[in-house]
C-alpha cells in the first residue's frame, strides 16, 4: 500500500462535474504484419493479461481516507476484472475519420469509475475508410486517469505492451497474484490522524478543499492574492467548458519541422511547433472576427534537470509563458518572435533544445486544472472580468523514436487527447513517434463546435511555414511586438459555420 503525492492528489482534487484528469492515447495499428495479418480481440486481452505483474497501476485502486484527513493510498484490487478495464467496440458504416474522433471524444469525457484501477482500453475496429492508412486497421485507445500515472512515464501502460519486433515472443502463462487485503476505515482514520499530528502543515490541505467546494467567495479572493493578473486578452477558450469534447489530429514528419525551424537562426523544432499553433490559432479567430490585437499565449511545461542531480532523480518541472505571435502575419517573423522568448533565458534555452520534443512533459492539463478552479469560482460568482492565466495550453506526450508492435501488428499512428478545464478550454497535444509530429487540439463542444475547420487552419498554418521555409532569404529579423495594419491581411472569407449549421456563438467569451 503506498500513498498518493500532494502533486497527484491535485489531479484527483480537480476532477468536476464537467471536466475531469484522463487523459487518452490513441494508437493505430496495421496488422498486416502480425502472424496471419489477423489480430483478434482475444488474442490482445491474453496478451494484456501476461503483463499485468509489470506494472502496479493495472491492479491498484485508490483508498480513500474519512472525513479527508489525510491524501488517499493504492490499494490492490481484490475485485479486479480484466475484462471490465478492456473493451471490445467497432465504428459504424462507413467508418471514416470524422467518426472516429467523435467516438473517441465521447470515450475520453466519461469520466473514470474512482472505486476501480484507474484505467480503460478500447479496441476499436470497423476503421475502412481512414486515408493514408492499410486497410483493415484497428485501434487502441488507452485512458488512464492523471493520479495514476508516474512523473515522467505518462505512457507508462503503453510501453509495458508493445515490443519492438514483429515477431510477439511466446506469451507467458499469468503471473499467480494474491492481492492484500486493504485496510479498513477505522485503520485508515488512525492513519491520517496520525499523518496530521506528525506533519501539522498538511492538515491545511484537507481544509483548502474545504473551502474550495463550500467557500467559492473566500477562495476566489485568495486566489486574486496569489494570482497576479496577466495582461492578456481573453478568447472564446477561456470560458466554462461543457463535458462535451471534441478532437482531432493532423500529422506531419519531423524532417518537415526542422526545415521550418532552419528558417530562423538557434530556432528549436519546439519553436517550430510553436509558430505552427500559434499560426492556427490567428487562423481561426481571425475567420471569426474574433482575433485581439495583441499576442495570444500558450502555457508549454518543461523540465530541467540540475547538473548535479543523479541520473534516477526525477528533473524539476516548471513553466514557460509564450507568446505564440499571433499578431504577426508573417510566419517567419512568428518564428523568429517564439525562438526570441525561448532564447531569452539560459536555463530554459538548455531545457527546450537539450531533446527536442522530449523534455516538454504532459503535466499541463493537471497544473491547468488547479490553477483554473479559482477562475471557475469568478465566473459562477460574476465577480467581474479578470484576464487568463493564457489563452491555451501546448504540450507534448513524447513517443519511441522506433517501430513499436502490438501482438505484430504495426503501430502507424500515435496521438493523444488531453483533459481541458474551466478557463483553459483549448490544449493542443504534441506526440512524436518513428520521425512523425502529431498535433492534436482538444476542446469542448460549446467552445470549439467545429474542430474540422480548426485541424484545417492548423494545416494550413504549417503548409504557410513551410513554404516560408523553402524561400531562399537571410535569417530573419528580431520582430517588433505589435503588427502594424499593413501586416494583418485581408479577410477574405466570412466566418465559418459549425458542424451543425449554427455559426459559433460569440457570448462564450470570458
Amino acid at each position: 500500500m503506498s500513498q498518493l503525492s500532494g502533486h497527484d492528489a491535485t489531479f484527483l482534487y480537480s476532477d468536476t462535474a464537467h471536466s475531469n484528469s484522463n487523459v487518452s492515447l490513441i494508437h493505430i495499428y496495421d496488422q498486416s504484419t502480425a502472424p496471419g495479418a489477423l489480430v483478434r480481440f482475444k488474442t490482445i486481452l491474453a496478451h494484456i493479461e501476461s503483463r499485468l505483474d509489470r506494472s502496479p497501476v493495472f491492479r491498484r485502486r485508490l483508498q480513500r481516507v474519512p472525513l479527508e484527513l489525510d491524501y488517499p493510498y493504492w490499494v490492490e484490487d481484490e475485485n479486479f476484472d480484466l475484462e471490465y478495464h478492456v473493451r471490445h467496440i467497432a465504428l459504424p458504416k462507413p467508418g471514416d475519420w470524422r467518426q472516429f474522433c467523435i467516438q473517441a471524444s465521447r470515450i475520453h469525457a466519461r469520466p473514470l469509475d474512482l472505486k476501480r484501477p484507474l484505467w480503460e482500453i478500447y479496441v476499436i475496429e470497423g476503421l475502412d475508410s481512414f486515408l493514408d492508412l492499410p486497410q483493415g486497421s484497428f485501434a487502441v485507445l488507452t485512458k488512464t486517469h492523471h493520479a495514476a500515472i508516474d512523473v515522467e512515464s505518462g505512457s507508462e501502460i503503453t510501453m509495458l505492451l508493445h515490443d519492438t519486433s514483429p515477431t510477439p515472443p511466446a506469451a507467458a502463462p499469468p503471473a499467480p497474484w494474491f492481492p492484500e487485503s486493504p485496510p479498513g476505515a477505522t485503520a485508515m482514520l488512525c492513519r491520517g490522524m496520525v499523518n496530521s499530528v506528525i506533519s501539522p502543515f498538511r492538515m491545511a490541505r484537507p481544509l483548502t478543499r474545504a473551502v474550495t467546494r463550500f467557500a467559492p467567495t473566500a477562495f476566489a479572493l485568495a486566489g486574486d492574492i496569489l494570482l497576479r493578473p496577466e495582461s492578456m486578452p481573453p478568447t472564446r477558450f477561456n470560458s466554462v467548458v461543457s463535458p462535451h469534447r471534441v478532437f482531432e489530429t493532423r500529422r506531419f514528419t519531423l524532417a518537415e519541422f526542422k526545415a521550418i525551424r532552419s528558417r530562423v537562426r538557434g530556432a528549436t523544432v519546439n519553436d517550430a511547433v510553436l509558430a505552427v499553433c500559434g499560426g492556427a490559432l490567428r487562423r481561426y479567430l481571425d475567420e471569426r472576427d474574433e482575433l485581439p490585437e495583441v499576442s495570444l499565449t500558450a502555457m508549454a511545461p518543461f523540465f530541467i534537470r540540475g547538473a548535479d542531480a543523479a541520473s534516477d532523480d526525477k528533473p524539476d518541472m516548471s513553466w514557460l509563458h509564450v507568446q505564440l505571435g499571433t499578431h504577426l502575419a508573417d510566419p517567419v517573423q512568428r518564428l523568429a518572435f517564439i525562438r526570441e522568448q525561448t532564447a531569452s533565458s539560459g536555463t530554459v534555452a538548455r531545457a527546450v533544445g537539450a531533446r527536442e520534443l522530449t523534455d516538454i512533459g504532459q503535466h499541463a492539463p493537471a497544473a491547468t486544472l488547479a490553477l483554473t478552479s479559482k477562475m471557475l469560482a469568478r465566473a459562477a460568482l460574476g465577480i467581474g472580468r479578470r484576464a487568463p492565466l493564457a489563452n491555451c495550453t501546448i504540450t507534448n506526450v513524447p513517443g519511441p523514436s522506433v517501430p513499436l508492435y502490438l501482438c505484430g501488428a504495426r503501430m502507424t499512428y500515435f496521438s493523444a487527447i488531453m483533459p481541458i478545464a474551466d478557463g483553459m478550454g483549448l490544449v493542443f497535444a504534441v506526440t512524436s513517434y518513428d520521425g512523425r509530429i502529431v498535433i492534436s487540439p482538444t476542446s469542448c463542444r460549446e467552445l470549439m463546435p467545429d474542430p474540422e475547420a480548426f485541424a484545417q487552419c492548423l494545416r494550413d498554418s504549417f503548409q504557410e511555414c513551410l513554404a516560408a521555409a523553402t524561400q531562399p532569404s537571410k535569417v530573419a529579423p528580431r520582430p517588433r511586438r505589435k503588427a502594424s495594419a499593413a501586416q494583418k491581411p485581408a479577410r477574405s472569407a466570412p466566418p465559418r459555420a459549425s458542424s451543425s449549421g449554427r455559426r459559433s456563438p460569440k457570448d462564450l467569451r470570458a
